[in-house]
């Protein structure tokens, strides 16, 4: 059974910085590209980044030059940097996993809370 576990969410000053991570289980993630979204409160899930196995990356404009995903392969584990936060990257981010071939399948994680504020 494929499990995503996220951690590193928390409570941080506006220009501070996070790392989140996700470790998957359950799978060879090689034929999955591994991502992060976020939902703020009243709002629909959006996509933040998203990285394949070749180390490929794809990032939300609002986010660009601030947040940076990576994978380590070795470990089944996607990061995300957050740089630069501001109050309106509060958000649940959520981690996923995206089979890139049939049968074409995503799963999720729990979420982990990000809240910037004073």
């Amino acid at each position: 059974q494929v499990q995503l576990m996220e951690s590193g969410g928390g409570l941080v000053q506006p220009g501070g910085s996070l790392r989140l991570s996700c470790a998957a289980s359950g799978t060879t993630f090689d034929l999955y590209t591994l991502g992060w979204y976020r939902q703020a409160p009243g709002k629909q899930r959006e996509l933040v980044a998203t990285v394949t196995s070749g180390h490929a990356t794809n990032n939300a404009d609002s986010v660009t030059g601030r947040f940076t995903i990576s994978r380590d392969n070795a470990k089944n584990t996607v990061y995300l940097q957050i740089d630069g936060l501001k109050p309106e990257d509060t958000a649940v981010y959520y981690c996923n996993a995206h089979r890139i071939i049939a049968p074409v399948l995503d799963y999720w994680g729990q979420g982990t809370q990000v809240t910037v504020s004073r």
